[in-house]
Parts: structure tokens; C-alpha cells; sequence
């Protein structure tokens, strides 16, 4: 019996009006199904369906699943409000069991049921089971009814069975932007996104109007192809169709521009937001800090906290990516504290995060104790911590965690060895970089890819196995890259080689003739070896190409505000007392025998003007600001965007024992823990 059968009953009525005007806590829905169960009503499944969805809407499944198993007489609107409820609340198992239940009580399943079965078998990847029920969909004619067609291209798609999913789109009679929609997700879900951009073409053509969720789906395989033109295209189509302000569709537009290097245009559309939520700051933040603008992404961090907007996990993985390139410690375990610590404990992206913010600005052990809190430790937070170790100077200990990831059942993959071989790198072990290296194939079944054959490359070049590295980039499945070349140019400085250092450049000119580290990195082996004309030469190329030397440049925070430093830089408000404090350790330095490595100096001058050119470099500028503005008991922590020079390096060792100092010290290659006159390198950098 239900209400419309009864409609004299005012009890009846009053119940419908108390749920139909809602409810803000299910106690109160609770004393409702109370009252309905007073007054007999427990067989009207007019209101037993009303309450049933109320109680599924505040995602209270269990208390829903005792109601419909206290239901004497369930009709099939109820059965399908149940199916639909686990459904929408990720219960696919639960789902699949009560269609089972359904089926055994003698219902048969219409075009309101079939949707959410079919979605609980995509979500669960029951094929077979899928298979089965589109059988049962033919035989009981509902194959015409597109929502019911379009959750089994759904499914086919979602297994793997993309072919026969176009086959179920090109059979549906009247296609709306839902099934266009699913079947361009399906091919962007099978990595067929040149596929999904053509649908999306063809959509147009038909003159279907795509929506909100169809736009974001093909913008993303414009971002996951690196497609700018065609994403460009989109966006203008957008702009045409009047979809502009959009919320939705503008963040996905910012995505797509962000991931595609264009953080000019993303910024534009970002600005031209009326309304920005969460997700499009965050998608900023995200943009600046993948694109190599920390400073960027921290300043809009800041600028989305003063809009009183809480920080999401996405935003503070940008956040915390951008302290890790500055270096700022400081900034970043503050801003960790703006989340709750069990946040990042329990989520495997932010977790990763910490750790791998704190261990690229040297602070192992403060990563160390977030790794050891994970409550969930996937391959990717063990990566984050064998890496942090390996790329510290802690080798060993990095291939002990190696050893526990074996144990625990985890399949490392290529980042992992990445780690482990990066690790060998700076530790010049030889013997255990070609063991782990082996192993990737012959043991865990994997494929070498090019940063790994970088990895052995620039192990063997460093150790003065020029000919090996050499013979293994000939013998490399794939391409040698620009990486891969420039690791062997790096031995070859390293061991003043130059006739292979110079066959090594003209594959380097070929790869990227723009980039002036290769012409400086020669010039530097020529001006080592004091062959001048020929340093000259290079740089005569540099200024006929008008290629410019990337400058270096260092970062330092103090009391969390990040500082610049240029070679020779003399713009920052205290380069008095900066200058005056270099001069100071000069002396001290001259006094404890250090004298300047002017082999590192790229033109043939006067040994006093070398001098005078290495004392200045913009890690030396940052460390003297360090020393006067930080207290004796503090770690002084700078970044540097390339390879810290000998000279540097030396001086900075010196500087440790003279003051007593910690200085923790990241170039563009690995870590140096300068403490007491030695470095965490062992001088193998």
C-alpha cells in the first residue's frame, strides 16, 4: 500500500510534507521513520523510498540497508533507489549484491536499474559479469535507451574493450552529449587521445553542443598530448559559444595552458575569473611551481590565504614543490602546519610531498620521522624516501629501505631505481650502480629507459670510465638523448678529456643548439686545460648563435622570506655588510692556506681578476648573507640553480671549519653538508 493509495490518510501526508521539507541531521530522519513506523506505515513504499533517499544523501548507506531489510513487501522503486544509493556512494560490491538479491526475488531490472549496475561493474572491472547483463538488456528490449547504451560503452571502455565500446556507441540511435562524452573519455582512459580529440571534432560537426565535462575531458587530451594549437582552438571555441565564464571550464582551460607551458595565457584567464574557487588557485599554484616559478606559486599562495581560502591537497603540493627548489625550510614546515599532521600521515600525495620537501632542503632527518608516521606507505612514498636519502649522501641507508620495499611485497619500478642508481652516482659506487642497474631487467622485469642509461652514464663517466660509458650510450636501445650526452660531456670535464669531450658537443649542438650550458661546459675544459685560443672559439660561437650563458643564481630564506643572489650581485638592500663579511673571510681564509681555484674561471685574464670573479659567485654572496643574518647555533641553507664550482665548494669548506657553521649547500646535482671543514660528498660531486 502507498500514500497515493491512501490519500485520506493525514498522518500519510504529514510524513511526506516533514520529508519533503528535509533535514539537516539524520537523528532527525531517524524520528521520522519512527513516527512512520507508529502509525503502521511500514508497507507504504511511496514514503519508505522518500526516506530511503534522504538517508542515502547524507551517505549514511547502513542505516539505509537496515531500513529496506525491515521492508516487508520492497517494490522495484525501492530496489532501485538502493542500487543507486550504493553506487553513488562507492559501494559497487554492495551494489552488485543487492542487484543479485533483486534477481533472486524474481524482479527483473529496467532502464532505471541497468545504469548503475553496468557503472558498479565499469568501477569494478567484472567484465564478464558486465557481458551477462547486456545480454539480459537485449533480451528485455531495453538496448534502445541511451543512458542504458551509454553505461555499456562505459563499461567496455573501462575494461580495456575499446573497440567494442565504439561498436555499442555506433549502434545507439540518437546520441546525446552524455554517450559522446563516454565514448571520448574511453578513448582518452585507453592513451588514444589523438582519437578523442576527432570525436570531439566529429561532435561538433553534428551539431551536438558539448558541455561543461565534455570540454574538461577533451582539454585534458590537449594537455596529455602537449597539443597547444588545438587546445588554443578549443579555447576559442569556448569563447564563442558564450562558455567562457564557466567556472568549470576556465580552471580546465588554466590547466591545460599551465601544463602545456603557457603560464602567460593561464594567467590571464586565471585574472579574468569572476569567481575562483579552490581548484582554480590551486591549478595556479600547481602551474607555477611544475613550470619552474616557485617564487610565483608562493607569492599567489599568499595571495589566495588573504582571500581566506583554506588550502586544499593540491595547492599544497604545489606549495611545498616550490619550498623545495628555494631551499625554503622554514616557509615550507609552516605551511604544512596550515593543514592537519594526520593529513598528510594518512594521504600518500601529501605525505610525499613533506618528505621530499624536507630532504631537498637537507633536513633527512625531519623527512625521515614523516615517512616513518605514513600510514599508508605505497611505492611512491618509499620512492620519496630512498631518493631523499640517496641524493643526501645517505647511500646506504637508502639501499637498506631498498632492501625492506623487497619484504613488504611493493614491485619498485623506475623511479625507484632512479633513486638507487642516482645514489650510486654520487657515492661513486661502481660496482653496486651496474648491479642495480642489471637487475632492472634480469630481475624485476623491467625496462631500462633513458634516465636510467643517464644515471649509469654519468656513474661511469665520473669515475673516469670514459671508454665504458661511452660503449654503453652506442649500445642504448633508444636515441641517447641530450641528458644522456651531457652526462658523458660531464666526465669528460671531469678528466680533462677533451677529444672526446669535443665529439661529445657536436651530438649535443645537434640535440639543442640553444643551449649555452654545452659551449660553457667545453669552454670550461679548454680554459682548465689553458687552451685559450680554443676556449675563445667557443665563445665566439656563443656570440655569433647570440647564445646567452645562464647566469648563476643562489637562494637563501631567512626568517621565511626568500633572497636572491646574482654572481657579483650588489642589489640587495644589504650588500654593504655582505661585501664587508666576504672581506673578512678572505683573510681568514688566506690564513688557513685556502687559495683560489682559478681553473674554473671560463677567460684567459689575469690570475688577481680570476680572483676577484670567483670570490663573488652567487653561493659565496648567499652564505656571507647567511652569516650575518642568521644566529651561530642555525643551519645556513642555499640553493643554487647549476653545479657549485670547485673554487666554491673548497672556499664553503673552509667557511664551515672558520665559523662553526653548518652550511648545507644544493646545486642542480646533488647535496653538500659542509660541516667542520669537510663535505657530506666526500668530493665526489
Amino acid at each position: 500500500m502507498g500514500i497515493l493509495n491512501n490519500p485520506g490518510c493525514p498522518k500519510a501526508l504529514e510524513i511526506k510534507n516533514r520529508i519533503l521539507q528535509g533535514f539537516t541531521s539524520i537523528k532527525q530522519l531517524k524520528h521520522v521513520y519512527a513516527t512512520l513506523l507508529r502509525f503502521g506505515l511500514e508497507r507504504d513504499n511511496y514514503l519508505l523510498n522518500l526516506i530511503l533517499k534522504r538517508t542515502i544523501r547524507f551517505g549514511n548507506t547502513n542505516y539505509a540497508n537496515l531500513i529496506f531489510n525491515h521492508t516487508e513487501q520492497p517494490n522495484i522503486f525501492l530496489w532501485n533507489t538502493m542500487i543507486r544509493g550504493f553506487v553513488s556512494n562507492d559501494c559497487f560490491r554492495e551494489a552488485m549484491g543487492l542487484y543479485s538479491s533483486m534477481r533472486k526475488e524474481g524482479f527483473l531490472p529496467d532502464n532505471f536499474t541497468y545504469p548503475f549496475v553496468l557503472k558498479a561493474c565499469a568501477r569494478l572491472s567484472d567484465f564478464h559479469l558486465g557481458v551477462r547483463i547486456h545480454s539480459l538488456v537485449v533480451k528485455c528490449g531495453y538496448d534502445w535507451d541511451e543512458f542504458v547504451n551509454t553505461s555499456l560503452l562505459t563499461l567496455y571502455a573501462k575494461c580495456g574493450y575499446l573497440g567494442d565500446a565504439m561498436k555499442v556507441f555506433d549502434d545507439i540511435p540518437d546520441r546525446n552529449i552524455v554517450s559522446w562524452t563516454a565514448i571520448i573519455s574511453g578513448c582518452i582512459d585507453a592513451g588514444q587521445h589523438t582519437e578523442a580529440i576527432d570525436l570531439f571534432r566529429k561532435l561538433l560537426e553534428m551539431g551536438v553542443r558539448p558541455d561543461g565535462f565534455s570540454l574538461n575531458r577533451v582539454l585534458s587530451a590537449c594537455t596529455l598530448l602537449g597539443d597547444l594549437s588545438t587546445g588554443e582552438w578549443i579555447d576559442r571555441y569556448i569563447r564563442e559559444s558564450g562558455m567562457a565564464g564557466n567556472l568549470f571550464v576556465a580552471t580546465s582551460l588554466v590547466d591545460m595552458y599551465a601544463k602545456c607551458g603557457n603560464m602567460e595565457k593561464a594567467c590571464q584567464i586565471f585574472n579574468g575569473l569572476l569567481e575562483k574557487d579552490i581548484v582554480s588557485w590551486s591549478t595556479m599554484i600547481q602551474g607555477y611551481a611544475s613550470n619552474g616559478h616557485p617564487r610565483e606559486a608562493l607569492d599567489l599562495f599568499f595571495q589566495m590565504l588573504r582571500e581566506n581560502l583554506a588550502p586544499d591537497c593540491y595547492s599544497m603540493v604545489g606549495v611545498l614543490s616550490s619550498c623545495a627548489k628555494l631551499g625554503a625550510l622554514e616557509l615550507g614546515d609552516w605551511s604544512s602546519k596550515l593543514m592537519r599532521k594526520d593529513e598528510f600521515l594518512s594521504n600518500p600525495v601529501l605525505g610525499t610531498a613533506l618528505i621530499d620537501m624536507y630532504a631537498k632542503c637537507g633536513s633527512v632527518a625531519q623527512a625521515w620521522e614523516v615517512f616513518k608516521g605514513m600510514k599508508e606507505k605505497d611505492r611512491i612514498v618509499w620512492n620519496a624516501a630512498i631518493t631523499g636519502l640517496a641524493m643526501s649522501g645517505h647511500v646506504k641507508v637508502a639501499f637498506a629501505l631498498f632492501g625492506q620495499v623487497e619484504k613488504s611485497g611493493i614491485q619498485p619500478d623506475g623511479n625507484t631505481f632512479m633513486g638507487l642508481l642516482c645514489g650510486c652516482t654520487h657515492a661513486g659506487l661502481v660496482d653496486e650502480g651496474r648491479r642495480y642497474f642489471r637487475s632492472i631487467s634480469s630481475v624485476f622485469s623491467l625496462t631500462p629507459t633513458i634516465e636510467h642509461y643517464g644515471c649509469m652514464v654519468d656513474l661511469l663517466g665520473r669515475a673516469g670510465l670514459l671508454n665504458e660509458a661511452h660503449q654503453l650510450i652506442k649500445s642504448m636501445p633508444m636515441e641517447p638523448n641530450s641528458i644522456v650526452w651531457g652526462a658523458l660531456l660531464g666526465g669528460c670535464r671531469l678528466h680533462k678529456d677533451t677529444q672526446l669531450a669535443e665529439h661529445v658537443l657536436k651530438k649535443l649542438i645537434d640535440l639543442e643548439p640553444w643551449n649555452s650550458g654545452n659551449y660553457v661546459l667545453l669552454s670550461n675544459i679548454y680554459s682548465a686545460s689553458r687552451k685559450w685560443d680554443d676556449a675563445a672559439k667557443v665563445r665566439s660561437i656563443m656570440n655569433d648563435k647570440r647564445i646567452k650563458k645562464v647566469p648563476g643564481c643562489s637562494w637563501i630564506e631567512v626568517n621565511g622570506v626568500v633572497h636572491e643572489f646574482l654572481v657579483d650581485d650588489k642589489s640587495h638592500p644589504s650588500s654593504e655588510m655582505i661585501y664587508a663579511k666576504l672581506g673578512e673571510l678572505a683573510q681568514e681564509l688566506k690564513a688557513a692556506g685556502y687559495v683560489p681555484t682559478t681553473d674554473y674561471v671560463l677567460f684567459d685574464i689575469e690570475e688577481e681578476e680570476k680572483e676577484h670573479f670567483i670570490g663573488y659567485h652567487s653561493e659565496k654572496l648567499a652564505v656571507a648573507f647567511g652569516l650575518i643574518s642568521t644566529a651561530p647555533e642555525n643551519v645556513i641553507r642555499v640553493v643554487k640553480n647549476l653545479r657549485v664550482c670547485g673554487d666554491c665548494h673548497e672556499a664553503i669548506k673552509l667557511i664551515s671549519r672558520i665559523t662553526g657553521r653548518e652550511i648545507i649547500v644544493r646545486d642542480n646535482n646533488r647535496y653538500h653538508s659542509f660541516i667542520e671543514g669537510s663535505c657530506s660528498c666526500g668530493d665526489y660531486w
